[in-house]
């Protein structure tokens, strides 16, 4: 196939305050074997208040192929739509401002997803620190781990090309979305996995290769990681009533573990219960430092004690979040009044 035989590519950015990520992105974005003349890369950004804005201004000016959208709701699912109502490629690629991607990467999804029956294709994420501290590699270690992230396969790695519920940064047919319909707005977190389980619910496969890696730099903090998982959890909820049902048993893991704990506790007093309370604390606590362990030999001794607070700060956070959202869409069914400014764009 030629290179005027390729097809053509809408590639969509969301983006906001994302100056210390955001060059190196779209560097390795244009670095790609596949043809620039084929790839319109549409950034749209979420009224950035850092240097984000300049950045992508440059590449703008620098290369026709770049152009930069207005996100004025600032939150990711109206950014994809900005850019989807937009877009005139082929074929969608769904990419992600937190990540830097290999040369081959847009054309081995492309590839893939012509040659397969698949309606969305992905790769696996490798996890990578924000900066050099113990905490941001901590961070890095425990979102790729399996007691971290359950069985996220695009986490933690599969050996063979693999069906799957979901992937990150999708590869689109573009009339995917006109069978379907658009990313919902209502999800400022967990847009992506309402929309793959939408597009199965109408027939679609969704195709995870292992040899196609994209490098996502984790959170830097406690406190971030802690509110971005809050988040996660806290929308689950909603998407499995959007979409009436539940897309895997692992997403509802920390909130009955949450939830068994606490209750078991406060009805001790009064019930023999106790010993179940001890049991859970003590089976997890077991669990949490063979993983600390583990990790000495690999990562350090201050890594391994950091991932100590990583696990519960991950688990603990969606958990309580999920339960949270439990009440709020499943069982008052209300809508929640958020503000988006504060709720970060990118993974």
């Amino acid at each position: 196939m030629t290179a005027a035989d390729r097809p053509t590519i809408s590639i969509v950015l969301p983006c906001r305050n994302e100056e210390r990520y955001i060059g190196a992105c779209l560097d390795s974005i244009l670095a790609t074997t596949y043809p620039l003349d084929r790839i319109e890369l549409l950034v749209v950004d979420g009224e950035s208040e850092d240097r984000t804005r300049e950045i992508v201004a440059e590449f703008v000016r620098r290369h026709p192929g770049v152009r930069l959208l207005e996100n004025r709701r600032r939150i990711t699912p109206a950014a994809l739509n900005v850019g989807l109502r937009a877009a005139t490629g082929e074929i969608i690629l769904r990419m992600d401002a937190h990540v830097v991607y290999p040369i081959n990467y847009i054309p081995r999804l492309v590839d893939a997803l012509l040659t397969s029956d698949a309606d969305n294709v992905g790769g696996i994420i490798v996890t990578l620190p924000a900066d050099g501290s113990t905490m941001a590699r901590a961070i890095a270690v425990g979102l790729s781990h399996p007691f971290g992230v359950g069985n996220a396969y695009f986490r933690i790695g599969v050996g063979a090309p693999r069906w799957v519920d979901s992937v990150p940064f999708g590869c689109f047919r573009r009339e995917v979305f006109d069978r379907i319909g658009l990313f919902d707005e209502e999800l400022i977190r967990n847009q992506d996995d309402e929309f793959n389980l939408r597009l199965i619910k109408f027939g679609g496969r969704i195709l995870l290769l292992p040899d196609v890696v994209s490098y996502y730099f984790a959170r830097r903090s406690l406190s971030d990681l802690s509110r971005m998982y809050y988040q996660y959890g806290y929308y689950k909820p909603l998407v499995a009533r959007k979409v009436d049902g539940v897309m895997t048993l692992r997403q509802l893991v920390p909130g009955l573990f949450v939830l068994t704990l606490a209750g078991t506790a406060v009805l001790a007093p009064v019930l023999p219960l106790l010993p179940v309370t001890l049991g859970i604390a003590g089976a997890y606590l077991t669990a949490l430092v063979g993983c600390v362990i583990g990790a000495v030999r690999r990562h350090g001794w201050r890594c391994a004690l950091a991932l100590a607070a990583v696990f519960p700060a991950v688990h603990f956070s969606y958990g309580i979040g999920s339960l949270r959202g439990a009440v709020d869409h499943l069982l008052q069914r209300r809508r929640t009044r958020r503000d988006p400014t504060v709720i970060p764009l990118s993974r």
